[in-house]
């Protein structure tokens, strides 16, 4: 009968302790941040036009969309909000837009501007159709994309069923707030006005 065999209590183990800085383990699960209390703030909100790569959603509400006056700067492709109180002063310089709220399809929220028609203005084939694809992303995801032949928007839906997006908590104010927050036409001593005086 063999003798049972004696565990030296001293003796080094025959595996190896797990790597504590082994990649694998240490990765965070997404999950834990969503119920960890970490909450992503919206720090950027473009003010711009869709890419013509998006399909892109229109908020329904009517409070998340709003007429503003605006100066439109073209050659840097950027328009600037215009309190009314400069109105008057600034009368030549003004567009007048529909700014909408809308989101793509990796959740990135814009702010849409759509020129409104004015009464003495020829019609305007690119202000109708943009309007005509916000008007539809209301309900559904839509595609714009710029046809120069016929001088308006093409606009196409997608061939398979997308789930609605996930809009953010933040009121609209506090979206023109972060989009326009260095794009706002105060006074007539603003550098965009003296620009246009050729005061700059």
């Amino acid at each position: 009968m063999s003798k049972p065999k004696l565990v030296d209590p001293d003796a080094a183990p025959t595996t190896a302790a797990p790597d504590p800085f082994d990649i694998t383990s240490l990765r965070l699960n997404p999950s834990f941040l969503e119920t960890a209390g970490v909450k992503k703030l919206l720090t950027t909100v473009p003010a711009r036009k869709p890419s013509p790569q998006d399909f892109i959603r229109v908020h329904p509400a009517p409070e998340y969309r709003e007429n503003f006056a605006m100066i439109d700067l073209k050659e840097d492709r950027e328009d600037y909000l215009v309190r009314p109180e400069v109105l008057q002063d600034l009368a030549g310089e003004i567009v007048f837009k529909t700014v909408f709220t809308a989101i793509n399809r990796q959740g990135v929220i814009f702010l849409w501007p759509i020129r409104l028609p004015a009464p003495d203005d020829r019609k305007n084939e690119w202000s109708r159709s943009a309007r005509e694809a916000a008007e539809m992303a209301m309900t559904q995801w839509v595609r714009l994309k710029a046809n120069m032949s016929v001088g308006a928007y093409e606009i196409t839906v997608p061939e398979s069923a997308m789930a609605d997006p996930i809009w953010p908590e933040l009121s609209y104010q506090d979206l023109v707030r972060i989009g326009y927050r260095d794009r706002m036409i105060a006074t007539v001593d603003h550098p965009v006005v003296k620009r246009l005086r050729g005061l700059a």
